[in-house]
């Protein structure tokens, strides 16, 4: 390193960021030291300042460590911190700044967060950030943030939200093209218009009740998790489609025409048959459809899936690649009418991967008939996965139709595959 020139030794020091380490290398050398000015990128792990025995707080030490920084483009604290101590930074680097992420650790201070002002309100003084990822965050009153002009990116991880704060911070980044809401608990019913957001992940924690109304007319892929309601009008550019509610049921489903769409997830315990049947009308041109759910009704009452005519559902999604299909599905193409309308001349043109979850031994013929159709018609079928989960073996039933998913398996080995 002493034979380098400076501006080798910069630039090969300006891609340190862990705190300590840029702590350590100050301790080197005047010349090591002396590269500070040009990092790029400062982070502050949860543990950055255990065992710290110094006279100043850590709000201090890191505003010490950002003011000897000439242009900081990304900033990383896990560490505690105060929210005037986040304020003195952002007025250091504000005008570099382009990625933030803290760890708030505000979820339940609701005190701090109605006094103010908030480490949320402070975030404001970052106006040129292009991304900005916050943990653990507690937004019970909407965030007093000017417009970010340059966000793209806005996740939050760990939060309780109320509808219209959560509103407002929307309403202050108008050019996004990703968000990501994770394991937000407090949400009742949101609205989405962001005419630039491509991508979109929304986890809702709690009784899985809320409804989402969803404007984005450049929106590629969304997942979604915890809704009972949704309303997603313009899909023209919707490739990739995640619904998914664990905790309560899926009522009602409205979107516009899925052209684009090329994957499609279902998932729950509990969909209104209703909502399930307008999801497969309307994604007839998906490649990867992914299944898993265990009951239908509309109510309280958990009912089995009708039956689905096997003919007429792969004639319906003549693009279909790769099929997941587990629990009331499987099911319900597996009932004594499901194959009565195959005609000569019948195939599934584009099929290739199935995967199968077996949990009884409940129509074991019916079942065996469309396992053997799927690779009968299946004329490009290359892999066909069953899994066997749960099955209760207290009765001889089972064993039989074990025996029958193992000579399935033997006949078509290249392609049948048990798990």
């Amino acid at each position: 390193m002493e034979s380098l020139p400076d501006a080798i030794v910069q630039y090969i020091l300006s891609h340190l960021n862990n705190a300590r380490d840029v702590a350590v290398c100050n301790c080197v050398s005047k010349r090591w030291k002396e590269s500070l000015p040009y990092l790029k990128s400062l982070y502050f792990p949860r543990n950055s300042f255990d065992g710290y025995t110094g006279s100043d707080s850590p709000d201090i030490v890191i505003w010490k460590m950002l003011s000897s920084i000439t242009c900081l483009e990304e900033l990383v604290v896990y560490s505690p911190f105060t929210s005037s101590g986040l304020a003195s930074w952002l007025l250091l680097v504000h005008s570099s700044l382009k990625h933030l992420e803290l760890r708030m650790d505000n979820i339940t201070d609701y005190k701090a967060c109605v006094d103010g002002p908030s480490k949320l309100d402070c975030v404001s003084a970052a106006k040129n950030l292009e991304s900005l990822k916050l943990w653990g965050v507690l937004m019970a009153n909407p965030p007093k943030w000017d417009v970010f002009k340059n966000l793209k990116s806005l996740e939050i991880v760990g939060a309780r939200l109320e509808d219209s704060a959560l509103s407002a911070a929307l309403r202050a980044c108008p050019k996004l093209t990703n968000l990501v809401l994770l394991g937000c608990e407090g949400v009742r019913s949101v609205s989405v218009e962001l005419p630039y957001l491509e991508q979109c992940k929304l986890d809702f924690y709690g009784l899985g009740n809320c409804s989402l109304s969803l404007t984005c007319p450049k929106i590629e892929l969304l997942e979604v998790q915890g809704c009972s309601w949704l309303r997603v009008r313009e899909t023209t550019c919707l490739r990739k489609l995640l619904i998914a509610n664990n905790s309560g049921r899926v009522y009602m489903v409205d979107f516009g025409k899925l052209s684009a769409l090329e994957s499609l997830s279902m998932r729950g315990v509990q969909w209104c048959w209703d909502a399930i049947s307008k999801m497969l009308e309307w994604s007839s041109e998906v490649k990867h459809l992914y299944m898993k759910v265990e009951f239908t009704g509309d109510l309280e009452s958990l009912l089995p899936f009708p039956e689905v005519d096997f003919v007429e559902f792969f004639n319906s999604h003549p693009k279909l690649q790769k099929f997941g299909i587990h629990g009331a599905m499987f099911a319900a193409l597996c009932q004594k009418n499901s194959l009565k309308n195959v005609e000569q001349g019948f195939v599934i043109p584009c099929l290739e991967e199935v995967v199968v979850q077996v949990r009884s031994p409940l129509n074991a013929e019916q079942k065996m008939s469309t396992l053997e159709s799927l690779l009968k018609y299946g004329k490009n079928l290359k892999t066909m996965v069953i899994r066997i989960l749960q099955m209760k073996s207290n009765h001889s039933s089972s064993d039989d139709f074990f025996d029958e998913i193992c000579r399935l398996r033997f006949m078509n080995r290249k392609i049948v595959r048990i798990e």
